[in-house]
C-alpha cells in the first residue's frame, strides 16, 4: 500500500469516526426527549471505492402508529372518566343521604310517618320539609349536570384551538421533511419534529397519516376526514357560554364536515375531543333525563284534581316553578325548576296542612272538606301514587314500570356503573398506551450506557487513525529529507 493511499484510508476512517462520534453526541444529548429518536450511523461506499457516513434515525412505523392510535383512545377514556366522576361525586349515590335517591327515601319515610298520625302538624311540617329538600336535591343535581356539559364544552373550545395551532406548526415541520428529502440532507431531527407534533395532535382526536412522494404527509381523522393535504383544513366549533337541559351542544367541524354530535356523519372515535363531545352529548344528558323524569313523576303524583266540576288538573305539593300544568311527557330541564308550591311552605303564608286537606289550587281543589285532623285518604293516595309504577321515557335508559323509588336508584347505580366500566376502561388503556409507548422507546429510543460504550471504542478508533496519519506524516517528512 502506497503512503498516499494509507494517508486516504487513515483521512476518511478520522472523518467517518468522527462523524459517528458526532451522532452519538446528538444520541446522549437528546436521551431525556421522549420525541427524540436514536440516531444511527450508516457507512456508505462511494463509487471510487471510499466511504462516508449517512446518519439515519431508528424508527418503527408500526410501533408508532400503535402508540399514537393508544393515545387517542386513552385520552378519550380519560376526558369521559373526569366527567363522569364529577357527576358521580357531587349528586353521591343510592346510600348517600345527600343523593336525589336518599332524599326521595326521607322524604317518603316523612310522607308515611305523617300519614300515620295525620293530626301532627309536626310530621306535616316535617314532609314538607323533606319535599324541599328532595326538590332542592334535584335543582342541585341538574345544575351539576350542566356545569359537567358546560365544562366539557369549554374543553373542547381549548381543544380545536390546540388542533389548529398544531396543524399550523405541522404545515411547517412538513415542509421541512420535504425541502430536505429533495436536497438530500439529514432528515432525522426535522422528522423526530414532525412526529412529535403528530402525537400532540392524537391527544385531541384521532388521526391516521399517509405518506406520498418525498415524505409528504396527508393526516385524516379516525373517521376519514382530511385534516391536512399539503396546508391545514380548518376545524371549527362555536362554544355555548350557557347550558341548561334545552341546550343542544354545537358540532366541531372538520374541512364542513361534522364529526361530532347527533348531525355528524363521520363522527370522530378517539381523542379528548371525542371523550368530551360523548360526555357532553350523550352521557350528561341520559342523566339529565332521568333527573327530568324523576321531577315529573314527583308533580304527576302529587296532582290536585277539582273535587267540585270538571278543572282541569293542577300541579299540588311540587310545581315546575312556573305556573300549575303538569308535564304528561319529558320535559327538558324540568329538574332544575321543580319547586313546592308556595301553598304547603309556611314562610309563604302557606300551610303544611295542605299536604293532607289538598285546596294548594283553591277550595275546588280541597279533599277533607270537613276539616277532619284524621284525614288519611289524600296521603294514603299520594303514597299509593309514589309506591305504585310509573311509565318513564325511553331516553333514560333505564326501563319502564317501576316504581319512582327503583327508578331513582337505578339511576344513580347506573351512573356509578359507568363510571366504574369508564375506569376500568381508562386504566386499561393507559395500560395499552404505557406498553406502546415503551415498546417504541426500545425501538427507538437512546441507550445511554450503549451510547457511552460506543463513544469509548470510536475514541479509540479516532487515536488509531490519528496515530496513523501522525506516522504517515513521519515518513513524508523523512522521505522528503532524502530528496532534498
Amino acid at each position: 500500500m502506497s503512503l498516499t493511499t494509507a494517508f486516504s484510508t487513515a483521512s476518511s476512517s478520522l472523518l467517518n469516526t468522527a462523524a459517528q462520534l458526532s451522532a452519538s453526541s446528538r444520541n446522549i444529548d437528546g436521551a431525556s426527549n421522549t420525541s427524540y429518536s436514536r440516531k444511527i450511523s450508516v457507512t456508505v461506499t462511494n463509487a471510487d471505492g471510499s466511504t462516508r457516513i449517512n446518519v439515519v434515525r431508528a424508527s418503527d412505523l408500526a410501533l408508532f402508529n400503535r402508540m399514537k392510535d393508544a393515545t387517542s383512545t386513552s385520552a378519550k377514556q380519560t376526558a369521559l372518566l373526569a366527567g363522569l366522576t364529577t357527576l358521580q361525586t357531587t349528586v353521591g349515590d343510592v346510600d348517600n343521604e345527600t343523593s336525589v335517591a336518599g332524599k326521595l327515601g326521607a322524604f317518603n319515610t316523612a310522607l308515611a310517618s305523617y300519614t300515620n298520625s295525620p293530626d301532627d302538624p309536626i310530621l306535616a311540617q316535617a314532609a314538607v320539609t323533606a319535599a324541599q329538600d328532595l326538590a332542592t336535591s334535584l335543582n342541585t343535581a341538574s345544575n351539576v349536570v350542566q356545569g359537567a356539559r358546560k365544562d366539557a364544552d369549554a374543553a373542547i373550545a381549548t381543544s380545536v384551538s390546540d388542533v389548529n395551532d398544531l396543524l399550523k406548526q405541522f404545515e411547517t415541520a412538513n415542509n421541512a421533511v420535504v425541502s430536505a428529502t429533495v436536497k438530500g440532507d439529514d432528515l432525522s431531527d426535522v422528522l423526530d419534529a414532525r412526529d412529535a407534533i403528530l402525537s400532540k395532535l392524537s391527544e385531541e382526536m384521532g388521526i391516521s397519516t399517509v405518506t406520498r412522494g418525498n415524505n409528504d404527509m396527508v393526516i385524516y381523522t379516525d373517521s376519514g376526514v382530511t385534516m391536512f393535504d399539503k396546508s391545514p383544513r380548518k376545524v371549527s366549533f362555536e362554544a355555548s357560554t350557557v347550558y341548561d337541559g334545552t341546550v343542544t351542544g354545537n358540532a366541531v367541524f372538520v374541512d364542513g364536515v361534522a364529526v361530532t354530535g347527533a348531525s355528524a356523519t363521520m363522527p370522530l372515535k378517539s381523542g379528548s375531543i371525542a371523550g368530551n363531545a360523548e360526555l357532553r352529548d350523550t352521557v350528561a344528558v341520559t342523566y339529565q333525563n332521568q333527573l327530568d323524569e324523576i321531577a315529573r313523576t314527583l308533580i304527576s303524583d302529587f296532582a290536585e284534581k277539582d273535587q267540585v266540576s270538571t278543572g282541569a288538573d293542577k300541579s299540588g305539593l311540587f310545581t315546575n316553578g312556573t305556573d300549575s300544568t303538569i308535564p304528561s311527557t319529558l320535559t327538558k330541564g324540568l329538574a332544575a325548576q321543580i319547586s313546592i308550591n308556595s301553598a304547603a311552605v309556611v314562610s309563604e303564608g302557606g300551610s303544611a296542612l295542605t299536604l293532607r286537606d289538598g285546596g294548594m289550587n283553591g277550595s275546588n281543589y280541597t279533599y277533607n272538606t270537613a276539616g277532619t285532623a284524621s284525614y288519611t285518604a289524600r296521603l294514603t293516595g299520594v303514597s299509593s301514587a309514589l309506591s305504585g309504577t310509573a311509565t318513564f321515557d325511553s331516553s333514560t335508559q333505564l326501563g319502564t314500570g317501576i316504581s319512582l323509588a327503583t327508578f331513582a336508584s337505578g339511576s344513580v347505580s347506573w351512573l356509578e356503573g359507568l363510571r366504574s366500566s369508564t375506569s376500568t376502561a381508562a386504566d386499561t388503556q393507559k395500560t395499552f398506551l404505557s406498553q406502546a409507548s415503551t415498546s417504541l422507546s426500545n425501538a427507538t429510543g437512546v441507550n445511554t450506557d450503549q451510547e457511552y460504550a460506543k463513544q469509548l471504542e470510536l475514541e479509540h478508533s479516532y487515536q488509531a487513525s490519528s496515530k496513523l496519519i501522525s506516522i504517515i506524516g513521519s515518513m513524508y517528512d523523512s522521505l522528503f529529507a532524502m530528496i532534498k
